[in-house]
């Protein structure tokens, strides 16, 4: 009998199997498709060939309101058809019908930030990190900064199908997180990663802004989905440690992994920073070694700006490896670090290390399996996506498999037919040509190299990544939603029955959790929140982000100072500057990082070193959208030490006194003047050594013998350091 039963099974389980791909629901709930934040659809609309003649969807509208940094998700199962959820930094949240692009429902929930941030370069400030859709609730979480007399973080949850805002939400993180004492400040913190959902808690995680300003923290706040009271929080103990990366919060399924940057005021004492993390649920941490990784060179890290913790976490499986459960960080020293995800190892070297060229910030990377083995690949500040391959060795190598020029700066995807097959790796080239790109994943060779006119998006952003369901790819741009589509991809059609079954990809085996050491855990304070009003509104304006400013020369040009000028926009409100000594902005001058300026076409920049080439660039804003970057101009500090003067003759002699004169000197404040009888200056007459006259080019010099021959030289002084001395000039008083 049990032998029936089992054949019985075995034969239901393989007529499932083979009807499943036609009738089963896609949903794309998070970031990168998976927790593990490795990026790959599965799709077998994917071909190669297909991918290759990948064309935009003339007839989807998707239009949006506000600048959009967050992925698009994609959502079956409901009672209005398949849809898009997009948001934007307006505060508007989108569901979008899935084929047409028309809207479904919509919600503004407050007035995003436009200004009084101490600094940052994204402008407004509503919604920055990707949402996640809870399926089994059919609600949607995310984090919006809303202004007001205090700028607050709010974490929201709505429900999917309508937009009503569930029962309890949203949450105020400035009234619930704490941890050991640190309270959660919004004004200096920036949600630009993706949320995650992991066993009934959403994940939020937080940066600073750009630019390092204020006492910021890195941060991972946790909500229980079903208490929305609950909330926890663990924090960097010293002021930095941003969470950066756009992926977020990555998990196996039981932990979550995040990776922080630079800190400060550390005095060499490791508290937090440069560090991948894990956190079991809460979320809590140990403080055990087991779960913190930091490179041994972490400090000179911290010294130079150079955060581990540009790219976010990314948990990966290489079978036959040891160890096989891995997880990456990808830092601004060009480096990609493996480790052992199960023992991270505390301050120590990592499983494995590969210089992989170019400074990583701000995306995330991919992961993925084909015959030829395991891989993970991104894109840097350097111009080039890359995939790497990780050996199935004891321990674990990586090699370079391919690196391809591809300019923009955004986070890749992967597409595959069933999982290992017809790889490919995707990449919108934003703020750059603004065009999908793919290609071969085991060997880098080009399937798509941008299509034609059709397909050029505009105002795509920093960072963000595509999203693939049902034949098609879906990408956020600045009140935009695009569609692509491969030839025959299926018109996405509504599931029969609405069966949510949600699996993520966590890794084959749940991660121990160590036993708590009497070290800081995460602290909750439940405090009813705060409950702003959001209500429905109608669907906005979209905005136009402004043109561009052109950059001009450089005027008022000293050793320490100089003053940018660039052309006046049309609808701007204001002008944002950089100022860096890299053509390619890898650095900043403090204080000069995305500084809004104001509404003016010219501004003074200060505090520099003397002789050195400094970079400028500018961006308009107009209250919602701002523009790419300007030209770059360059321009050089004067030296330290300036020109001498030269001496001229005296006028207004008399037996008593006459009038010294000399040229001006470019950058001069101040003049320095000697009188001697002798033309050596052994000698000074009293009051006349290294006299300051002032910003002058004359000066009477008195009380002074009749009939006698003096001498005056002068030193021009600038406020740095003082010239060589200028000609002699003699001169006779009168009888």
């Amino acid at each position: 009998m049990d032998y029936w039963i089992r054949i019985f099974l075995v034969l239901v389980a393989s007529l499932w199997s083979a009807v499943l791909p036609a009738n089963a629901q896609v949903n794309v709930t998070q970031e990168h498709n998976n927790l593990s934040r490795d990026g790959l659809f599965i799709d077998a609309a994917f071909t190669r060939s297909a991918a290759a003649n990948l064309t935009r969807d003339l007839n989807f509208d998707g239009t949006v309101s506000g600048n959009v940094y967050a992925q698009p998700l994609y959502i079956e199962g409901g009672p209005n058809g398949p849809m898009m959820i997009a948001a934007t930094e307006s505060n508007n949240i989108y569901a979008l019908d899935a084929v047409t692009g028309s809207i479904i429902w919509q919600r503004n929930v407050g007035v995003p930030v436009s200004s009084g941030l101490p600094c940052g370069n994204i402008n407004p400030v509503g919604i920055t990190g990707t949402p996640v859709v809870d399926l089994a609730s059919r609600s949607l979480f995310f984090d919006a900064l809303i202004d007001g007399p205090t700028k607050k973080h709010f974490i929201f949850s709505l429900n999917v199908d309508t937009g009503a805002t569930n029962p309890g939400w949203p949450v105020d993180v400035n009234a619930t997180a704490t941890y050991n004492g640190i309270a959660f400040t919004s004004l200096v913190q920036e949600d630009r990663g993706g949320l995650a959902l992991v066993n009934g808690i959403v994940y939020v995680c937080y940066s600073g802004y750009a630019g390092d300003c204020g006492v910021y923290h890195g941060w991972v706040v946790g909500v229980d989905i079903n208490d929305p009271t609950n909330v926890h929080a663990w924090a960097t103990t010293a002021i930095g440690g941003g969470i950066w990366g756009h992926g977020g919060v990555a998990s196996d399924g039981t932990n979550m992994f995040v990776v922080t940057g630079n800190t400060f005021n550390t005095g060499g004492n490791w508290m937090g920073g440069e560090a991948i993390i894990r956190l079991q649920a809460g979320p809590t941490w140990t403080g055990q070694p087991t779960d913190y990784w930091v490179p041994i060179n972490w400090f000179s890290l911290d010294n130079s700006d150079t955060d581990l913790g540009g790219v976010s976490a990314t948990v990966i499986d290489v079978p036959g490896a040891t160890p096989s459960q891995l997880v990456l960080a990808l830092g601004k020293d060009g480096n990609a670090y493996l480790l052992n995800r199960n023992n991270l190892g505390g301050i120590a070297a990592p499983v494995a290390q590969a210089n992989v060229g170019g400074i990583n910030r701000g995306t995330s990377a991919v992961t993925y399996h084909t015959s030829q083995g395991t891989y993970f690949g991104f894109h840097n500040d350097a111009g080039a996506i890359a995939a790497w391959r990780i050996t199935a060795t004891s321990p674990p190598t990586t090699v370079n498999a391919w690196t391809i020029s591809q300019n923009g700066r955004g986070s890749p995807w992967v597409t595959s037919t069933d999982g290992t097959n017809n790889v490919i790796v995707w990449v919108a080239g934003v703020a750059g040509d603004q065009r999908l790109h793919g290609y071969d994943g085991d060997t880098g060779v080009v399937i798509y190299a941008g299509g034609g006119a059709n397909e050029l998006m505009s105002g795509t952003r920093q960072w963000n990544t595509g999203m693939v369901a049902r034949g098609r790819i879906y990408f956020g741009a600045d009140n935009k939603v695009y569609a692509f589509r491969v030839p025959g991809a299926p018109t996405p059609t509504p599931t029969p029955t609405a069966t949510a079954i949600f699996t993520p990809t966590p890794t084959a085996t749940a991660t121990p959790t160590p036993t708590p050491a009497a070290s800081p855990t995460a602290t909750a304070t439940a405090t009813a929140s705060p409950t702003p009003t959001p209500t429905p509104s109608a669907t906005p304006t979209p905005c136009t982000a402004p043109a561009a400013p052109s950059a001009q020369a450089a005027t008022n040009v000293t050793f320490s100072s100089f003053t940018v000028h660039w052309n006046s926009i049309s609808g701007a409100t204001g002008y944002r500057l950089d100022v860096s000594t890299t053509n390619h902005f890898t650095t900043y001058v403090p204080g000069y990082r995305d500084l809004d300026v104001g509404n003016v076409t010219s501004y003074p920049v200060t505090g520099l070193s003397a002789h050195t080439t400094y970079y400028y660039r500018v961006r308009a804003y107009n209250g919602c959208a701002t523009s790419h970057n300007s030209n770059v101009k360059n321009v050089k500090t004067l030296s330290c030490k300036p020109a001498a003067p030269s001496a001229q003759n005296a006028t207004d002699v008399t037996s008593s006194s006459y009038t010294a004169h000399w040229s001006n000197v470019s950058g001069a404040i101040d003049y320095r003047l000697d009188v001697s009888t002798s033309n050596t200056f052994a000698t000074y007459v009293t009051g006349y050594q290294d006299l300051s006259v002032g910003n002058v080019t004359s000066y009477p010099v008195t009380g002074l013998s009749a009939h006698t021959t003096y001498y005056y030289r002068l030193r021009a002084y600038n406020g740095c350091a003082t010239s060589s001395n200028s000609s002699v000039k003699s001169v006779q008083t009168s009888p």
